[in-house]
């Protein structure tokens, strides 16, 4: 509702400074809807930070995986908004000098002030929104997809400064004009408060360290990290940090990692897969290297459960949350499953964890090890039949789906054949 309210002020603002008024004429309209589509396009960027300013109200709530879907589609919509405006703009203002647009955009770039840093704002726009496709964001590594979303601050900065100066809204309106600032003074004071604030008190606070470091698998390892008083760190099992490890090259970047263990207050467990350039680092850590964390994020805790048995599905390295909440679950918590599906043996990681816990609680853990079409798989993995099969009543259970962006879209949809509910499964995606 709050974001409605506020798309409709804007629409309403645009309306009062003459906008439809503008729609006389081919290059009027086309004029008009290169400011509309502005003032969205800026509304949208700010929307954007908003959703992943790591505000707790919102990320507890609503959750990191729906909070960054929900990124990710303003995100495109960002940069559909901005492109329209570019060109309803030139357009627009082609007409009325009675030029050609590649002309007319030329001397934009060259004679008005400040459409030379919106231009430059509005390509790394660009070059964000084209880095979250999936199929580009699939073929790029983590550091690089990192490193080109950074530059979504340095757009959003030059385009504020454009419209500062030319827009009409903060031209003519002291009152629109102070309608946008209060939009980019809350944007930015989240940001400030709660990505940067926030982080320098939880280090000052805990001074985390690498404690030790344990292989778990084929190329997986687990990171304990220690620090002051990390009973008082208000955290739970299913959630993650941003973590940053000061050593060598690439620190500034910080990457996203569950707990691979329930917080027991002398030791924060995660656990990384050598996938990336970083990740490899992080298989060479060693006791005693600084830790700088940002967190925690994510609600995909035992907090979701709403019914007495449940269903864990793991792919991969996925297990890490969910083996995490296996350490929290209530003690009054009925039958639970994991299954955890797996390229090899090699791939398993905790399997000693897991069968003890098999052992001494009422846990069922079924591995699927494979690749498909391996016989003893019993047909296509993860199947709405096979689910079915390994767990009869599983449209009873809460569900929990932890894995790679394909995994969690195959699972859902078998869970969706099966007849389960949105408000029945929660899901940890492991694809930033």
């Amino acid at each position: 509702m709050l974001v409605t309210g506020n798309a409709v002020l804007v629409g309403a603002m645009w309306i009062r400074h003459g906008g439809l008024d503008q729609v006389t004429s081919a290059g009027g309209t086309a004029t008009a809807l290169g400011q509309v589509t502005a003032l969205f396009g800026t509304f949208f960027a700010l929307l954007e930070l908003v959703l992943l300013s790591r505000a707790p109200w919102l990320d507890h709530t609503v959750g990191t995986d729906r909070l960054v879907g929900w990124h990710r589609w303003v995100g495109f919509a960002t940069v559909l908004l901005i492109s329209a405006h570019l060109v309803f703009t030139t357009l627009g203002w082609a007409a009325t000098a009675g030029r050609g647009a590649i002309e007319e955009f030329g001397s934009l770039l060259m004679n008005e002030p400040y459409v030379l840093m919106a231009t430059v704002g509005f390509v790394m726009f660009v070059a964000v929104g084209f880095s979250s496709m999936r199929w580009v964001r699939q073929r790029l590594s983590y550091e690089t997809w990192y490193g080109i979303h950074l530059y979504a601050y340095v757009g959003i900065a030059l385009a504020f400064l454009h419209a500062l100066f030319v827009g009409n809204d903060f031209l003519a309106d002291p009152v629109a004009t102070a309608y946008w600032l209060a939009l980019y003074a809350f944007t930015f004071g989240l940001l400030l408060v709660f990505r940067l604030g926030g982080p320098i008190v939880l280090n000052l606070r805990h001074r985390l360290v690498v404690a030790h470091v344990v292989t778990e698998a084929a190329g997986v390892v687990s990171v304990y990290i220690s620090g002051r008083d990390l009973d008082a760190l208000r955290v739970r099992a299913g959630q993650f940090f941003q973590w940053r490890f000061l050593t060598g090259g690439g620190w500034w970047r910080a990457h996203p990692y569950s707990l691979s263990a329930g917080p027991d207050g002398r030791y924060l467990r995660i656990t990384i897969k050598g996938q990336g350039v970083d990740s490899h680092l992080a298989q060479q850590l060693h006791p005693g290297i600084r830790v700088l964390a940002e967190g925690p994020y994510g609600a995909f805790t035992a907090d979701r459960l709403t019914r007495q048995s449940s269903l864990f599905i793991a792919g991969g390295i996925g297990i890490t949350p969910l083996r995490a909440m296996l350490d929290e679950l209530p003690s009054d918590h009925g039958d639970v499953v994991l299954i955890y599906r797996a390229s090899s043996w090699h791939d398993v990681a905790f399997r000693g964890e897991l069968d003890a816990m098999a052992g001494q609680r009422r846990v069922r853990v079924i591995y699927l090890v494979g690749h498909r079409g391996d016989p003893h798989l019993q047909g296509e993995p993860l199947s709405p039949e096979s689910i079915s099969r390994l767990v009869p009543d599983v449209g009873m259970r809460d569900v929990f789906v932890s894995g790679s962006e394909g995994f969690l879209s195959y699972v859902n949809r078998s869970l969706r054949a099966l007849g389960l509910r949105g408000d029945q499964v929660h899901v940890e995606r492991f694809a930033f």
